[in-house]
């Protein structure tokens, strides 16, 4: 039996930076919220087929949401506060992308915002409080579109005079609900990827814009910036080729200047990588192939890991979800971090 206990201990290191929660159900979960109490976390996920999840429980049980009409919607995005007051947002051409809001943890749900203009297609779903939200789509005649509600009810264009043109074939990715972040009360980034990977930042939620190159990998379809974060003045972006993400060429980059310039990371993950989030002790990146942890977003240090979409950290909890219906815990491993965030 040797050999059983030897396959035991590869599972249990391959395993230890994650506490892996069966949601039962087999859908590409990309959407992930988190609301974090004294008894525990309640959990939002979302995915392809239609698929909204909630967990109340720190991921031990989960529970299927709803929504009539919406069962062959792919949902990338949730967002939410209190778990009552929640948005989704699918992504597709045209029409397929939309965004619901439900007022009650997902009993009801209104769909809020539809588009069938060519070039439409939602890619981030973001919000500063339960009224003030953002949504990223791809070039709509030429450039970026940002959607606002400062309600938590209408939804509006904002102005795209001082917004940089998009260039042939650019676009963004909507792998994560990550390439558009909203950071402290005035600022937004938002990354691209196709022909050339760019950073795009307003320091007045979205009123003026700059765009700056990056060293990631681009020129592909499937090449560019899958995800940006930011720790105080350093900005962090990841990506590579999702077509190949074995490949580690070129998959992070840094910027210790808010984002105007822009450097590849020394020590770079180990492949294509989804998402990257903040947390204690620095930033966590996840992709198909593992992920990594970085102090600094320069050296980054590989963790064995399930394959996963995204991943998010809030008040010291860490969650992220995948294929196949998989969502996991951030355990944390490192000399310099806090304690264990088990759920």
């Amino acid at each position: 039996m040797r050999w059983l206990a030897c396959a035991l201990m590869v599972l249990a290191e391959a395993t230890s930076w994650w506490s892996v929660q069966p949601t039962g159900v087999d859908a590409n979960l990309r959407g992930l919220a988190l609301v974090v109490h004294r008894a525990g976390t309640v959990i939002w996920a979302t995915g392809s087929k239609g698929t909204i999840l909630r967990s109340g429980d720190s991921g031990q049980t989960w529970e299927p949401v709803h929504i009539s009409g919406a069962e062959n919607l792919d949902f990338r995005g949730v967002q939410t506060f209190d778990g009552k007051t929640v948005y989704v947002m699918s992504s597709g051409d045209g029409a397929a992308s939309r965004i619901y809001k439900s007022p009650d943890g997902g009993t009801t749900w209104g769909m809020q915002y539809g588009d069938k203009r060519k070039g439409f297609f939602l890619d981030d779903l973001v919000c500063a409080d339960e009224k003030h939200c953002f949504a990223l789509s791809d070039p709509v005649d030429g450039k970026f579109l940002l959607l606002e509600t400062t309600d938590g009810t209408h939804w509006s264009e904002l102005p795209r005079e001082q917004m940089p043109a998009a260039l042939p074939q650019e676009g963004v990715f909507a792998a994560s609900n990550s390439s558009l972040l909203l950071y402290e009360k005035n600022e937004i980034y938002f990354a691209t990827g196709g022909v050339r990977a760019r950073v795009f930042h307003s320091t007045d939620l979205g009123q003026t814009w700059t765009v700056t190159e990056t060293p990631m990998l681009s020129g592909k379809a499937s090449q560019g910036i899958f995800s940006v974060a930011r720790a105080a003045d350093t900005v962090v972006v990841v990506g590579g080729d999702y077509e190949k993400p074995e490949a580690a060429d070129k998959t992070a980059a840094y910027s210790n200047d808010g984002g105007k310039t822009w450097h590849l990371a020394e020590s770079l993950p180990n492949g294509y990588r989804s998402a990257v989030d903040t947390f204690d002790a620095g930033f966590v990146a996840v992709g198909l192939n593992g992920a990594e942890t970085s102090r600094d977003g320069i050296h980054w240090s590989h963790i064995d890991s399930p394959g996963l979409n995204t991943v998010l950290f809030i008040s010291g909890k860490g969650w992220a979800v995948g294929p196949k219906g998989l969502a996991a815990a951030f355990v944390d491993q490192t000399e310099y971090g806090s304690e264990s965030t088990n759920p």
